[in-house]
């Protein structure tokens, strides 16, 4: 499949991709937007247009309000007849070239917004690796892994108000820490602020009813598409208030997500196999087994740039298909209790880490506690981040000649 539209073929957004998200044009009116190439193309002027009515769509057209939220509360089935629209419009041999180019601009002329009304937030805790590290770190003569861990998805409840798009700074918290061989907490700037890389998933359709599961096989259908989350951390606030109820203000100051949601429809073809469970792991739950391949193949990438650097490094790389917990049995335990899901509900995956060193997915993880701090190019080391950082994440799945990507989340630490 081609688009009429140039795309270079490490683009992330080609014609394979038609991702949703909300965009701000410079005259200050912001519509429902899907991304290709090097250009947007909104979608409330394309209904305008009367272009879906031409192509026999008949099914609600939601984009008529700056938000995805009617979008995201649409069948399955309908959404994805929504797309192959979209690509049947943007493809080589559309009818409508002459029209949609008078309706699509630069994706550098304007800002991305957040995509749909973010009613509920919780995040996970669904990488092995990444909790077998925290576990070494923080219980060294110990098991590292709690004895719930491999029988469920380990998740807590997170603030919606807090989260941003794309380059919103992220100012430094205060709060409570107790610095080394103090006697108790002051009330200061976070020393130990991190980054957390993570993959989201936005809830759709119509919900469930209160009382109600979702089976864990039919998980997916209810799963709008995938973001980029940035998961900030203060490690010297959570160290002190996590105990006995887990984290509260050591995460809910700010969380970034990136502009564009990438639909499980576009990331099929990118389906892979959970990492294997090892003999002596107990066996799951009915409820938590799948019948079917629930992990993505998704290359992931971290770079930092200090204040006094002029081009970024890259800091860790790594792959989503190492999570050992899936969205569909994160959503199926979610509402395993009868916890009812809305459109615009969103799930992460907690920080996505790997079996390698560089394949670690934030600072706690890369420099062992502080212990081992990252050289930077311009002579810098880092153990966690400082004012003036600026933090990029990216992602992308490669196809045969394409790629599905992410595009960036990337946000400055501000004093």
């Amino acid at each position: 499949m081609k688009s009429f539209l140039p795309t270079e073929e490490d683009s992330h957004f080609p014609i394979q991709n038609i991702p949703f998200g909300v965009c701000q044009r410079a005259d200050g009116h912001a519509h429902c937007s899907t991304r290709i190439g090097d250009f947007v193309l909104d979608l409330f002027e394309l209904e305008q247009l009367g272009i879906f009515d031409s192509l026999g769509l008949e099914v609600p057209q939601p984009f008529d309000k700056p938000s995805l939220d009617v979008f995201m509360g649409l069948p399955h089935q309908e959404r994805k007849q929504i797309r192959e629209a979209i690509q049947a419009v943007l493809s080589e041999d559309s009818v409508h070239k002459a029209a949609v180019k008078k309706i699509i601009v630069p994706a550098d002329s304007v800002q991305p917004l957040l995509p749909a009304t973010i009613g509920d937030y919780t995040d996970f805790y669904a990488s092995r690796w990444h909790a077998s590290n925290v576990g070494k770190m923080f219980r060294p003569d110990g098991e590292p892994l709690l004895p719930n861990w491999l029988h469920l998805p380990v998740g807590y409840h997170g603030r919606s108000s807090s989260i941003v798009p794309t380059g919103i700074p992220v100012r430094r918290p205060r709060g409570q820490i107790v610095l080394p061989d103090a006697d108790g907490p002051i009330d200061s700037a976070s020393r130990l602020l991190d980054y957390e890389f993570e993959m989201g998933a936005f809830f759709g359709g119509t919900g469930n009813e209160l009382g109600s599961r979702i089976d864990v096989n039919c998980a997916a259908e209810h799963l709008v598409g995938l973001v980029i989350v940035n998961d900030w951390s203060a490690r010297d606030i959570q160290k002190w208030e996590y105990q006995p109820l887990g984290p509260f203000n050591a995460k809910n100051f700010q969380t970034s997500i990136s502009p564009w949601i990438v639909t499980l429809d576009a990331l099929q073809e990118f389906r892979v196999e959970q990492p294997n469970r090892e003999p002596s792991d107990p066996e799951l739950l009915d409820y938590l087994k799948p019948n079917s391949s629930q992990g993505f193949n998704i290359q992931i990438e971290t770079w930092l740039k200090s204040a006094a650097m002029n081009e970024a490094v890259k800091i860790s790389s790594g792959n989503f298909r190492e999570m050992w917990w899936s969205f569909e049995q994160m959503l199926a335990h979610h509402t395993s209790t009868g916890c009812p899901f809305r459109p615009g509900d969103l799930l992460a995956s907690g920080t996505v880490s790997g079996p390698t060193k560089e394949s670690r997915g934030c600072l706690l993880e890369l420099t062992w506690r502080g212990t081992e701090p990252i050289e930077l190019p311009d002579g810098s080391t880092r153990r966690f981040l400082e004012d003036g950082d600026t933090l990029t994440m990216t992602a992308f799945c490669q196809g045969a000649g394409y790629r599905i990507g992410f595009g960036e989340l990337s946000a400055q630490i501000v004093a």
